[in-house]
């Protein structure tokens, strides 16, 4: 099979022809039609993620269809068109158990613990749990594009923030993650302030649902700007690109008794940033962290797409092959794209 792949962290990323994946007990081969590029691929191309063993094959937001299944999978067939969870639960251990998936003890993530889905096949283990069947109306670049980023700010404004009608949201940072928050705070009936440094991602930023825009480059002080477009401060905040300065601002922007939400990853430098402790104590701020979705969530995501509330695909800004993505993987840090990039032929 084709694949991308690489031998170093920072090192090339080139195109190689590998074996073919054989279906893990319990699990399934799947055929990948489309896959995302994601800034959490680009961190872990860098060393960030201490889960990639090298040599590595990344990749990790994919729709597909099963090829072949493994000795114990008893819900899918090969010909089923899925999708699936960045993040993979074992479905035993007491996360599991408990619904929580997400963070599942021994969880599995494709492109990360496993070799992942910059290539024509992967294996995926623990089908069962964690499979999802695609609706026939729905195309594989789309489906793609909901792995990672979309689902993960489903959950962050949803179940984490529990975002209402009415409330003020702050996105700190307008790429694929914000796009997505801004996206379902909009469609709950929430009010949105984006924040980014470039005026064409806060320019998509509106024509997704935001309410007020702020150009973190034009302003004298962000967290003042927020303050003012949602007149007091947000309820919850998101940082959804993962630095220092905007995981500071996003909970300095907070009203009393508000959520922030950290979605964005910080580089391995930045990992314990500053944070002001005393308008989280003097304010009763929640901090709250996200990771990824279970998979028995995403027939909530469906319904709302099908219903006509959500529309995933108007974040998709292009797709690519295999060459190309691969280019773009090592220069993700420079943010010149908009909107979500999709591989969707190899």
């Amino acid at each position: 099979m084709r694949a991308a792949y690489y031998e170093t962290f920072e090192g090339p990323v080139t195109i190689e022809n590998l074996p073919e994946p054989n279906p893990p007990e319990g699990g399934v081969v799947i055929k990948v039609e489309a896959t995302g590029l994601c800034l959490s691929d680009w961190h872990g191309w860098k060393g960030h993620d201490p889960d990639i063993h090298l040599p590595h094959v990344p990749g990790h937001e994919l729709a597909g269809v099963v090829q072949a299944i493994g000795k114990g999978v008893a819900n899918w067939k090969p010909g089923d068109r899925v999708t699936l969870p960045f993040v993979c639960g074992c479905g035993g251990c007491p996360q599991c158990l408990s619904g929580n998936q997400q963070v599942c003890d021994r969880q599995f993530q494709p492109g990360f613990t496993d070799w992942g889905a910059f290539a024509e096949y992967v294996a995926i283990r623990y089908a069962d749990v964690n499979l999802v069947r695609l609706p026939a109306s729905m195309d594989f670049v789309t489906a793609a594009s909901l792995g990672c980023r979309f689902v993960t700010a489903f959950r962050a404004i949803t179940a984490q923030g529990r975002v209402g009608a009415g409330q003020w949201v702050a996105i700190f940072g307008c790429g694929g993650v914000g796009l997505s928050a801004i996206m379902i705070a909009n469609a709950l009936g929430a009010r949105v302030v984006a924040v980014d440094i470039f005026e064409d991602k806060l320019d998509m930023a509106r024509s997704v649902g935001a309410s007020e825009a702020v150009n973190a480059r034009s302003v004298e002080n962000v967290v003042e700007a927020v303050r003012h477009c949602s007149g007091g401060g947000a309820h919850v905040a998101v940082d959804a690109l993962g630095s220092p300065r905007t995981c500071f601002d996003s909970i300095a922007s907070l009203r009393k008794r508000g959520k922030h939400i950290q979605v964005g990853i910080l580089n391995t430098e930045h990992r314990h940033p500053a944070v002001p402790m005393d308008l989280v104590v003097a304010h009763e701020l929640e901090i709250l962290g996200s990771h990824g979705i279970q998979a028995f969530e995403y027939g909530r995501v469906l319904d709302m797409i099908a219903a006509g509330k959500l529309h995933p695909e108007k974040l998709i800004g292009q797709t690519v092959g295999l060459e190309e993505g691969i280019a773009r993987l090592t220069v993700m840090d420079r943010f010149e794209q908009t909107g979500v990039t999709v591989i969707d032929h190899f």
